[in-house]
């Protein structure tokens, strides 16, 4: 071969590699969340992981570190953001701090039956998801699907909370949302903001009476031995976003998004529906352990409900306008 023909096929080699797929060699991704290991939450992930390398053939490699590892969900979205973390499982409801429009969905009683929630909060076109997505893009975050937290309860350590009025005076951890703190400074609570992975010790200390999540994160973090009582108020509902760094996604072939999307699409309905089966289940093991539960009558609900509409008007600025009033649209056809 001469100089000639040697300099030429090493250009065309170098343009060839050039060409390749993005990422075509083995990529290592790690994808964090706060959840308890082996809870619903944790094993969606598991089972992320594991059809991603398979369908990719061990291609995408996607290690799981739960329970807070890699600190909490402000932590990792930031972390996110900077393209230093590949993948968590995040409840937008806790990046208020990135930017207030991602706890939109974080009002109180959106919905108060799965039935509307399945409208509403799943709705691809929905005003939820689509500003929730657009939100997090900016953050360089892109969401790959919704999946399922919970209806939120209020537990505390002090006294049972049947109605509104019952929340006065208590000390109660929330996490950085506008919505959920103004509902509890309007029931006359003193709120505390703190990050999750801090809840256990400050409810075993008692720096605070009790803290709002439903039965399944009550549960699985053991928040449940610190408290005495549990009143399902379903005051929010909650899911959370499978996410993906912008700076990580933008690497990846046509072909990989694609799988990681589908894939995240499977899970996540096999994780609603399963999550909704353990519920039961978890409020069961919650009074086992000794915790009374409440469950508010009609009456006291429609209290409940009272103020969490105060708490839509204080924050239209918040959310925008329009967006609050086509969110009352959605609802109102939910509930019909």
């Amino acid at each position: 071969m001469n100089k000639r023909n040697f300099i030429a096929g090493a250009a065309l080699a170098l343009a060839t590699l050039a060409a390749a797929p993005a990422m075509a060699q083995e990529v290592k991704a790690r994808m964090g969340h706060v959840f308890a290991a082996n809870s619903p939450m944790d094993q969606a992930a598991q089972e992320f992981a594991k059809l991603v390398g398979e369908r990719t053939k061990g291609k995408i490699a996607i290690t799981i570190f739960p329970a807070s590892q890699l600190g909490g969900e402000m932590a990792q979205a930031r972390e996110l953001s900077r393209g230093s973390l590949e993948m968590a499982l995040l409840n937008p409801g806790s990046l208020a701090g990135l930017n207030p429009l991602l706890d939109i969905h974080y009002l109180p009683y959106i919905a108060t039956d799965f039935k509307a929630v399945d409208a509403i909060f799943y709705n691809p076109k929905g005003v939820l998801q689509t500003t929730l997505r657009e939100t997090l893009n900016k953050q360089g975050i892109e969401t790959l699907g919704f999946f399922e937290l919970e209806f939120r309860a209020v537990t505390n350590s002090s006294r049972p909370v049947e109605k509104p009025a019952d929340l006065k005076g208590l000390k109660l951890r929330v996490p950085g949302s506008a919505a959920i703190k103004t509902f509890f400074e309007d029931a006359g609570t003193q709120v505390v903001v703190m990050p999750f992975p801090e809840l256990f010790t400050a409810l075993q200390q008692k720096t605070v009476d009790g803290q709002d999540n439903g039965a399944s994160i009550t549960y699985e973090s053991r928040l449940f031995e610190t408290q005495k009582y549990m009143t399902l108020t379903n005051h929010v509902y909650a899911m959370g976003t499978v996410a993906s760094s912008s700076k990580f996604w933008s690497k990846l072939s046509d072909a990989d998004k694609k799988v990681l999307t589908d894939t995240a699409a499977e899970v996540t309905k096999k994780q609603i529906k399963k999550n909704r089966q353990m519920n039961a289940e978890f409020l069961q093991k919650i009074e086992s352990g000794g915790i009374k539960l409440i469950r508010p009558s009609a009456q006291a609900m429609a209290e409940f409900e009272k103020v969490g509409q105060g708490v839509w008007e204080k924050l239209s600025t918040t959310y925008g306008a329009d967006r609050i009033a086509a969110l009352r649209q959605e609802a109102a056809a939910a509930r019909k």
